[in-house]
């Protein structure tokens, strides 16, 4: 295969591929064995063998190549002139017309940092097998900024353990302010607040305590947390964005189709358990264990494979309803959109894994939604023996706390905060039916939307209730 006919082999070509490519010591062949990151028509990165040797091959084609192939070799060049671990260029080139090539030492069982941090992520915050994780990272980054470098895609799949070194890679990301000095504050300040802002909210009160790990090896700067927090808060803000419009869109993360005759999306990962279930949905769902039927919207529970999963049909009871769907996203369009933002910020609630709007000439008809099962009582069945004597597990109303807590610092308001809509699972209180959820812009809005959520959920008991009672003085009245 010739490097540019990568460009129109799309997301999955056949391997294993064989790819002449050319060094100083002449034309080689590159056999590819496996792709671990792809970007259609412009990225193809993998493993394979060249000169008989394993490698780890970055294959740029695309009208954009000559530009990212130089990038590319620019940051991998400034980390071996700085002395920074990372591995090996053995090879590139770029060939007008083709495409570029970087060829590096494969190394071999080398777990990203990302991979570390998977394993530990749900332990409560700051477990100590987190700041092993943390602090190695945070080292790293204060090493590079000592150079006068730093990671513009910073995060931690970009570090390697590799025979107890980490090795930096993806050198397409690496920016120089002035090689061999030490970095600015500003730009110092700027780099942490994109690593601290992918972490989970609830490490945001531990920010100054896991900045002593990127101090005790880059002391050169003060760095105020309240600046870092600007920075923080500000590049959330723009990820959050991002990953919103990525629901969206056909990327690594989502497989989407988008015509006037339907909108699809589909977990990346999931397609393959997927796909089928959507194509079979109104079949599953007359099968399933129905929890609602007719009206405004059809749900059930359904089991396939071991896997339970609920499937929600929003219907079109007659030609006035359609008048009055047709022309703006569908409730299961929302309820994708605004539970991935859920799970962005760390509020719990099943995982969205598939939406399908039907459409005709582009407008809008039934649409469907897919998402994960959650065992568990709701807040009505659970907290029914307690109705007369307000005598809740105090675990159970602290969960309830974080959660109110996390809306109102999100400026998220549920719509419906009725009982039937909170479910116990794993140690919280789990939304679900988000058709009406909002986050909103103005504390105005939100502060009266607030006080309808508050006023819904004490509705679930009777007033005179001590249940009712307790949790009139719990809750907060008014957003702070």
């Amino acid at each position: 295969m010739r490097l540019t006919e990568l460009t129109h082999a799309g997301r999955a070509p056949q391997l294993p591929l064989n790819l002449t490519l050319a060094d100083a010591a002449g034309p080689a062949e590159l056999q590819l064995l496996s792709l671990l990151r792809v970007l259609p028509g412009q990225r193809y990165v993998g493993a394979g063998v060249w000169r008989g040797r394993p490698v780890l091959a970055k294959l740029l084609v695309g009208s954009k190549a000559a530009r990212h192939f130089q990038r590319e070799l620019d940051g991998v060049r400034a980390l071996a002139a700085q002395g920074v671990t990372t591995p090996l260029l053995l090879a590139d080139g770029l060939q007008e017309g083709e495409g570029g090539w970087l060829l590096f030492e494969f190394l071999e069982q080398a777990p990203s940092l990302g991979d570390a941090w998977q394993q530990v992520e749900h332990l409560p915050a700051l477990a100590d097998e987190q700041q092993v994780v943390l602090a190695e990272a945070l080292g790293a980054i204060a090493g590079l900024h000592l150079k006068g470098l730093w990671q513009d895609d910073l995060h931690l799949d970009n570090l390697l353990r590799h025979n107890g070194q980490l090795y930096w890679i993806d050198g397409a990301g690496i920016k120089a302010e002035q090689a061999g000095q030490p970095l600015s504050r500003q730009k110092v300040l700027e780099n942490l607040g994109v690593f601290f802002a992918q972490l989970p909210k609830r490490f945001e009160p531990f920010t100054e305590e896991l900045l002593v790990y990127y101090l005790l090896a880059n002391g050169e700067h003060a760095l105020p947390l309240e600046a870092l927090q600007k920075q923080i808060d500000q590049v959330r803000q723009w990820r959050l964005k991002d990953f919103l419009a990525k629901t969206c869109r056909d990327c690594s993360l989502f497989s989407v189709e988008d015509s006037a005759s339907g909108f699809q999306a589909i977990r990346r990962e999931e397609v393959q358990a997927i796909q089928p279930l959507l194509d079979r949905a109104d079949e599953l769902l007359q099968a399933g264990h129905m929890y609602k039927t007719g009206g405004a919207a059809s749900v059930a529970r359904v089991d396939v494979a071991g896997r339970a999963l609920v499937i929600k049909r929003y219907n079109i009871k007659n030609f006035s309803h359609w008048l009055k769907r047709f022309w703006r996203p569908s409730r299961a369009w929302h309820s994708w959109r605004e539970g991935h933002r859920l799970a962005f910020l760390g509020i719990a609630t099943p995982r969205p894994l598939a939406v399908r709007e039907q459409r005709v000439l582009g407008l809008r008809s039934k649409a469907y939604l897919i998402t994960e099962f959650l065992e568990g009582p709701d807040l009505i069945e659970k907290w029914a023996p307690y109705v007369a004597t307000a005598a809740v597990p105090e675990n159970e109303l602290q969960a309830l706390d974080r959660l109110i807590a996390q809306l109102l610092r999100e400026r998220i308001s549920h719509g419906d905060l009725k009982g039937h809509n909170l479910f116990w699972h794993q140690g919280q209180w789990a939304l679900i039916d988000l058709d009406a959820v909002c986050q909103h812009r103005s504390f105005s809005s939100f502060a009266a939307a607030y006080a309808r959520d508050r006023a819904r959920l004490l509705r679930n008991w009777p007033a005179g209730s001590a249940l009712h009672q307790m949790l009139a003085q719990r809750l907060p009245t008014t957003p702070q």
